[in-house]
C-alpha cells in the first residue's frame, strides 16, 4: 500500500517550523509503505521557484527526479524513497506553504519507473462537473490504494490519461466536481481500495479528504491548531517521540467518509463533508492494507469497516 501524509497550517500557529519537521518526521514513516517513488506538493498560493539537479522533460523513461511549478504549486517528486527525494533547500517553501502533499509509492497499476505515474498527481479539469456544471480548477491530489479504473471510464467521459496508474482517471473525475455532494457522489462510484488528499488549485488553503473502502487514513490536530493526516496513526506517535509537536487528537477515518478542510481566521476546521457507501472487491480484504499497523491498531479498524462488496464480474456496481 502506498503512504499518504500531509498538513494544513493553523495561520495562528507561532512556530511553523515544528509543523516542518512533523511533516518530514511523516515522510521518513511513511516510507514502510512505499519506496517506489515519493514526492511532495507545496501548495504555496503563489507562483512557485523551482530548484535543483538538471532534470530530463516530465515523463522520460528514464527519469529519477522532478521538481516543476504549476501556476501555485511546486512538485517535487522522484523514484525511491523519500528520504531520497527531501532535501533542506525545500524548508523554506515547506515553513510557508499554507498546505503540503505528500506521498510515497508501492506501484500496483503502471510502472514504478515513469514520473508520470508518481504522486502528487497535477490534473487539470477537462471536463464539466458530473451535473454538467463548469468545471472547476484543476486538482493536486493522492491516493492510496487500487480500483477499478475500467469502471470509472466506462461511466464518465474522462479525459486521456498521461500516465498508466488507477490513480489519475480518479482524479480527473473528482476535478470535474466543483460541489461537495458531486464529490460524495462520485466517491460512491469507486470499486477498490482507496485513500484519498487533494486540493484544488483554486482554493489552495483547503483539503478534501476522504476515505473509501479499507485503504486506512488518520487525521490528527496538533496543539498549535495545525492539521494532519496519515495512512498510519501510529506515525503520530512516533512523530511526538521524536519532534516537539504535541497531539491533542488523532482520529481514524471511517469508510465512507468525505470531509473539505480549511483555516478559518483561527485554526484549521471542517467546512463541509458527506458521506457514502464504498465498496471493494472480494480480495481487497487484505492483511497489507494494515501494513505497519500496531496489532491494536489494525483490530480496532477492523472492527469498523462498514464497505460492500461487488458482485462477482463487478457488472453489477455502477
Amino acid at each position: 500500500m502506498c503512504g499518504l501524509f500531509g498538513l494544513l497550517r493553523s495561520p495562528r500557529a507561532d512556530h511553523p517550523g515544528r509543523a516542518s519537521d512533523a511533516f518530514v518526521a511523516l515522510g521518513t514513516l511513511a516510507e514502510e509503505r512505499g519506496s517506489d517513488s515519493a514526492g511532495v506538493a507545496f501548495l504555496t498560493g503563489h507562483p512557485a521557484a523551482t530548484g535543483g539537479p538538471p532534470r530530463r522533460p516530465e515523463g522520460h523513461r528514464d527519469e529519477r527526479r522532478s521538481d516543476l511549478a504549476h501556476d501555485g504549486c511546486r512538485v517535487v517528486k522522484g523514484r525511491g524513497r523519500f528520504t531520497s527525494i527531501w532535501r533542506p533547500d525545500l524548508l523554506d517553501d515547506l515553513d510557508r506553504s499554507p498546505v503540503v502533499l505528500g506521498h510515497t509509492r508501492w506501484a500496483t497499476q503502471g510502472s514504478p519507473f515513469e514520473l508520470d505515474n508518481a504522486s502528487p498527481l497535477v490534473i487539470e479539469a477537462a471536463a464539466a462537473g458530473t451535473s454538467g456544471n463548469a468545471a472547476p480548477a484543476g486538482i493536486v491530489a493522492t491516493h492510496n490504494g487500487d480500483i477499478e479504473a475500467g469502471l470509472l471510464r466506462a461511466r464518465y467521459a474522462l479525459p486521456d490519461a498521461t500516465g498508466t496508474t488507477d490513480s489519475e482517471p480518479l482524479f480527473q473525475l473528482l476535478a470535474g466536481c466543483p460541489s461537495p455532494s458531486e464529490v460524495a457522489d462520485a466517491l460512491g462510484t469507486i470499486v477498490g481500495r482507496a485513500a484519498l488528499a487533494w486540493v484544488r488549485r483554486d482554493r489552495p488553503h483547503r483539503v478534501h479528504l476522504a476515505r473509501a473502502a479499507l485503504s486506512p487514513l488518520a487525521v490528527a490536530a496538533d496543539t498549535d491548531h495545525n492539521l494532519y493526516w496519515a495512512s498510519n496513526p501510529r506515525w503520530f506517535r512516533d512523530v511526538q517521540r521524536h519532534t516537539s509537536v504535541r497531539f491533542a487528537t488523532v482520529v481514524m477515518l471511517r469508510e465512507g467518509t468525505y470531509l473539505r478542510v480549511g483555516a478559518t481566521s483561527r485554526h484549521p476546521a471542517v467546512l463541509s463533508g458527506g458521506t457514502f457507501v464504498p465498496t471493494a472487491r472480494a480480495w481487497d480484504l487484505d492483511d497489507r492494507v494494515w501494513t505497519g499497523f500496531t496489532p491494536e491498531d489494525a483490530e480496532r479498524d477492523r472492527a469498523a469497516l462498514r464497505h460492500r462488496v461487488a458482485k462477482a464480474g463487478l457488472a453489477t456496481v455502477a
